[in-house]
């Protein structure tokens, strides 16, 4: 073959390739895991060529079963976005990271950061971490745990591009709420904004240990001040916590009347137990009364 030939023919197989590519590209899309511990979400972000997940629940087992969801896409999974420094939403990503090895580990600031090994050295030290054993932090005494500083990444700027196009927009300009350090992101693709917990959905609220009165003062504002923010654009909502679907900006008025109904309760409530009853009578149907609910009035009302 003449050597213009062979050139030609290269530069076509070239253009085609990248042209295949670019067309594999599409819109952002979204698929949820909903766990069955502590009723957390997953969201795992496509574009047809790569994926992102935010948020890998309570539990190694509840990591797992998501991890399948995520193999079952056939796309390499690029990061791990964590939104924030609870437990329930980053206990799984040392198994993530050990089955998707090219995955970074991200959060969107310093803050978050320090607030995963701030807890996590925490539950460390009164035994919490001894059913997930691989996230004990790394230190001389054990050398095999997991290294948060080497492997936590902190983003560079408020966006997150997914590798083949789109982008996951972050917000963190928050007070601290029912975490410290709060995300929320928003795509524009599908008009979607996905909470972490800010939003919790026929779910009651965390306003358990580390969640003063001030802290709730703060999400409540927070919850007016999204309202407002994207009244015009009436996104899909995606909760941190609860069911997922049918959800718009509607439930951040639903969140603030819960969240003065509690007021009210507990500041009237003669006792813990009273206090219990009257909130699962106002919201009969809500999910996790036993543990997020009770370590709320626990948190908050003295006998």
């Amino acid at each position: 073959m003449h050597k213009t030939t062979i050139t030609t023919f290269a530069i076509v197989i070239l253009l085609l390739s990248t042209f295949s590519q670019s067309q594999a590209a599409g819109k952002i899309e979204v698929d949820v895991y909903k766990g069955d511990v502590a009723t957390v979400n997953s969201y795992i972000f496509s574009n047809g060529v790569s994926l992102v997940v935010m948020d890998v629940q309570r539990a190694t087992s509840e990591a797992k079963k998501l991890g399948k969801v995520i193999k079952a896409k056939n796309l390499p999974l690029t990061h791990i976005l964590i939104s924030h420094g609870h437990p329930d939403h980053y206990i799984g990503m040392d198994w993530l990271m050990k089955e998707f090895p090219e995955a970074k580990i991200v959060v969107a600031t310093k803050d978050i950061k320090k607030d995963i090994i701030s807890f996590s050295t925490f539950m460390e030290g009164i035994g919490w971490l001894d059913a997930e054993p691989t996230l004990k932090p790394k230190s001389k005494t054990n050398p095999s745990g997991f290294d948060y500083e080497a492997n936590i990444n902190v983003l560079d700027d408020d966006t997150l591009e997914l590798t083949g196009g789109g982008t996951l927009k972050i917000e963190t300009a928050y007070a601290p709420a029912e975490s410290d350090h709060p995300t929320t992101v928003y795509v524009e693709d599908i008009n979607s904004l996905f909470t972490s917990d800010f939003g919790f959905h026929n779910v009651h609220l965390w306003f358990g240990s580390g969640v003063t009165d001030a802290h709730i003062a703060n999400w409540r504002k927070a919850l007016v001040d999204l309202q407002i923010k994207y009244a015009d654009l009436n996104p899909t909502v995606y909760p941190g916590h609860g069911d997922p679907n049918n959800v718009d900006v509607g439930l951040f008025a639903t969140m603030v009347q819960y969240i003065d109904n509690f007021n009210r309760v507990i500041a009237s409530a003669n006792s813990k137990a009273q206090a219990m009853s009257e909130m699962e009578k106002l919201y009969p149907d809500y999910k996790e009364a036993d543990f997020l609910l009770k370590n709320s009035v626990d948190f908050h009302v003295h006998d």
